[in-house]
């Protein structure tokens, strides 16, 4: 058996080598990759004497607990994006969990109100400029984008991805949908090539003259200045936190749920409390540049380097309602066209 679950784990687990495994252990399915994860369920281990099993996939795997039903190994399930989070939820594969020591750790914007799911990490959406060809005042809020003064100067990636969609619905909760229509259309009229790539893919642009403002992930900064192939594209942009003036900078979240077919709950429940403990938050964090959700950790060197600034704390729950109408807008406006 020990050789089998050995096996199994080196590759994707499959249920039956789930099943067979010791009483002591919690089973993760994961969207986020096993570098940026594993230190801390191998800490969590080291200090409980719990196993943690992980399943990792880019995607499919919604549907394979889906697939799996009542007898589904899964007890956690980590992923990406309010986005991602709430599909989760809306398909009916979580269930709640009321945990003091979670909601003290987690504010309330970063965890779901019923208690579906709970942030880990945090990350700004930020706006980064050509540190040569944009002016210090030139873009200071997430409307500036649509300004006509950068007519062909902007670049992002697919208005489609959930990055994107997420920063779009949250801008809808802050003001209308009219008014974000009319922002939407005026950032594509502005786009300087058609959307396409990732994150980093827009510094680069920056770096090569394609355009000269784009909107990114604050880790993907950290990723880029550690990277001695990128690091020139990261050190010819600024960094613009927008918005400091009003509501503040759109955060998004890592996140955890509890499966509603947990067959580990309780073991479950005691790693999604240590992943919210000050160790785990600042080990996570730092994996990949990113801020810990819980507020009372201190962020890494590289990640302070940035300075403080001002959170929208739009509850992403809030944020997740007009997620829908927000794809629904990209697609209105021709953004990706």
């Amino acid at each position: 058996m020990k050789l089998h679950l050995s096996v199994a784990l080196a590759a994707v687990m499959s249920v039956a080598a789930i099943a067979t495994a010791s009483a002591e252990e919690v089973n993760v399915y994961s969207y986020r990759q096993p570098f940026l994860i594993k230190p801390m369920f191998d800490a969590f281990t080291r200090e409980t004497g719990i196993k943690v099993n992980t399943v990792f996939a880019k995607k499919g795997l919604v549907e394979r607990i889906k697939r799996e039903g009542r007898n589904s190994p899964a007890d956690l399930i980590f992923t990406v994006d309010i986005g991602r989070l709430d599909a989760v939820l809306q398909a009916g594969l979580t269930q709640p969990i009321s945990n003091a020591n979670l909601n003290k750790k987690i504010p309330a914007e970063f965890r779901d109100p019923n208690g579906h799911w709970f942030g880990l990490t945090s990350r700004a959406r930020i706006i980064v400029a050509s540190k040569d060809r944009v002016g210090e005042d030139e873009v200071k809020r997430y409307e500036d984008l649509a300004s006509p003064a950068l007519k062909g100067r902007v670049c992002t990636r697919s208005g489609k991805h959930g990055y994107m969609v997420a920063l779009i619905a949250s801008i809808i909760a802050n003001s209308s949908e009219e008014a974000t229509q009319t922002w939407l259309t005026g950032v594509k009229e502005n786009l300087a090539r058609k959307p396409q790539g990732n994150d980093r893919a827009q510094v680069k642009a920056i770096k090569e003259g394609e355009c000269d403002v784009a909107i990114i992930n604050s880790y993907y900064m950290g990723n880029m200045m550690t990277n001695e192939e990128q690091a020139p594209w990261a050190d010819s942009v600024r960094i613009i936190f927008p918005n400091q003036s009003d509501r503040g900078t759109h955060m998004n979240i890592s996140g955890m749920s509890l499966t509603a077919s947990s067959p580990n709950k309780d073991n479950a429940v005691k790693l999604m409390e240590y992943l919210a403990g000050d160790k785990a938050q600042r080990m996570y964090a730092e994996q990949n540049h990113e801020y810990p959700a819980n507020p009372d950790v201190v962020w890494s060197a590289l990640v302070e380097s940035w300075g403080e600034f001002k959170k929208d704390t739009t509850p992403l729950a809030e944020i997740a309602k007009h997620r829908n109408t927000a794809a629904k807008m990209v697609d209105i406006v021709g953004y990706d066209g």
